[in-house]
Order: structure tokens, then sequence, then C-alpha cells
């Protein structure tokens, strides 16, 4: 599961549960993190080593959806790869690197062009921001980690993208791409992704899709129906690898857990595999084998969806 803060409680309750952990650093604490190396060192002791091993942590995502270009974040991009290498040192001081990877998660709107898959690419003004970062990566041996959402691009561009290409519903092949043939969204957008880091010329890293989801409600094409089709599809699907990683299960985090009752706008609220009051909302499961690949994010409060049905 995903955790977008170091909530103590959380880390308690995750104790001997098994549960492998995306832990992350809020974007808030980035640059104390990046401009003080003793603060990580802190901040990796007291959300770490406190807890490790019995709390099986197997990424730190330094930062969520940091961009250069996003008036929102903009001002934070310089301390990404600062707070992801002091972390790194920290981490790497206690030899626990090569089980701890340390990374930062990106959204898809990083991607300057991704039609077709094979072209994907970066935006030109935010390539002086990932490169470095992607550089590391590699030196690093982590993933990147890439919220996909095949619901924002489809309600971006329903009289282009239509709607069973990407519920994963389409009978037939939408998108040939040379050697590649693409039959839902999911698997182009994060062909795209590999495809841009390919053309980057730095060399190849893996990429973990940190967030995936459907709402229920509250914009457009949002439905029970579309969200239970999606989220049941997705769960099928990421076994098999994409037609550009076909060897590899794409390793991926639902959001969310729980339906976010206080975000605005209205959709926002409405992602949850369960309802706020913790009921839940769909009645597909993970079957009766553990789908390592497939697992759930959350704010707060989460259980461990692959243990039972959900």
């Amino acid at each position: 599961m995903r955790l977008y803060d170091p909530n103590q409680a959380a880390l308690e309750a995750l104790r001997n549960s098994g549960i492998e952990l995306i832990l992350g650093i809020p974007n808030s604490d980035l640059q104390s993190l990046a401009t003080n190396a003793d603060n990580a060192r802190q901040w990796v002791q007291r959300n770490v080593l406190n807890f490790w091993p019995s709390v099986k942590i197997k990424y730190i995502a330094v930062g969520n959806e940091v961009s250069p270009v996003n008036g929102a974040t903009s001002w934070m991009a310089q301390y990404v790869l600062p707070a992801v290498q002091n972390i790194y040192q920290a981490i790497r001081a206690q030899n626990l690197h090569d089980q701890i990877k340390v990374s930062t998660s990106i959204d898809m709107t990083l991607i300057g062009n991704s039609y077709p898959p094979s072209q994907g690419s970066f935006r030109a003004d935010v390539r002086s921001y990932l490169d470095p970062i992607i550089g590391y990566l590699l030196y690093a041996s982590a993933p990147l980690l890439v919220n996909v959402y095949p619901y924002f691009s489809y309600s971006g561009n329903p009289r282009d993208i239509s709607l069973p290409y990407a519920l994963f519903t389409s009978p037939n092949v939408v998108v040939r791409d040379g050697q590649y043939q693409y039959q839902n969204l999911f698997d182009a957008m994060l062909d795209s992704v590999h495809a841009a880091i390919d053309n980057t010329g730095i060399g190849y890293v893996e990429v973990v899709v940190s967030e995936s989801g459907w709402p229920s409600d509250g914009g457009a094409a949002t439905s029970y129906d579309n969200a239970r089709i999606y989220l049941d599809n997705l769960i099928r699907h990421v076994k098999g690898g994409t037609p550009r990683r076909p060897w590899k299960a794409t390793e991926t985090y639902l959001f969310a857990m729980f339906d976010e009752n206080q975000k605005s706008p209205e959709l926002e609220k409405h992602f949850g595999l369960f309802s706020a009051n913790k009921q839940k909302k769909y009645p597909f499961g993970f079957g009766g084998e553990r789908i390592n690949e497939v697992v759930a994010a959350s704010d707060f409060n989460a259980t461990n969806p692959l243990k039972s049905d959900i």
C-alpha cells in the first residue's frame, strides 16, 4: 500500500503485517530535507529505522506530482532531487539501499507527446528537472513512480478517445504503433512513459504505477459501473505487462483505499474502494491468489487488499 506521509499510527498498525509500503514524504517537507542532510537523517531515523524491518518499506516517495511548470508546485521542483539524494544517502548509510528504493512520483502532465506511444517524450521545459532525476534513478537502481489515470485523459478528450478503450473493454485493437498494438488506454499511456524514458538516452529505468483509479461520481463519465469495470479490469490486466514491457507485470497502486469526503472538486471525493464510512463499494476481489502487483493507496487508514476480497 501507499501512505502519503509518515503517519505514526498507521506505521505502528503496519508492524508485522507483511504489507509492503510506499512511504511518502509530503511536498511541504522537501525544502528542509533538501537543504539539510541532518534533517534527512533524522527523518529516516524517525520514520524508517524506528519501524524497519517490522514494517516492510519498499519505496520512499520523495514528493508527489511536483512539476516545474505547475504554478502550485514549481517553487518546490528545485528541492526534489537534493531531497531524494539526502534521503538516499541516509538509507545507504544504514546499508538498506538495496532493500528500500528512494524515488519520486510524477504525473502525466510531464509528458509532452504521448501519441503514438513509441514517440513518447517528456516536455522540453521539464527535461532540465527530470533528466537528472532519471540519471539518479539509474544510478540507484530505483524505479520512477508515475500516476497514470486514463479517466482524466478520456474525460479531457472524449471526442478522440472512446470509453471502452479507457475501461479495458474495447473488443479490438484501437492503436497500431509499429510492432505494438494497443487495446486499452492504460497500456498506451504507460508505454508512452517507458518510451519517454528510453528516448532521453539516459538508460533503462523501470516504472511503477503509483496511482490509478476511476471516480464513481462527481464528473463526466463517472459512475459506479464505470469505476467498478475499470478497477476490476485493471487488477486483472496488470499481471500481463504492456506491449512495450510484456515480460514484466506492472506493479500498480489503486487510488484510493477510501472515498475522501472533504476533498474538492466533487469527483475527487469518489475514488475509494471503500466509502468514507469504511463500507465496501465494489463486489470484486483479488481472488484466492496473492497478486503482488496490485495494491492500494491511502492517505492514512488502510487494510490489506491482498489477503482478503475487496
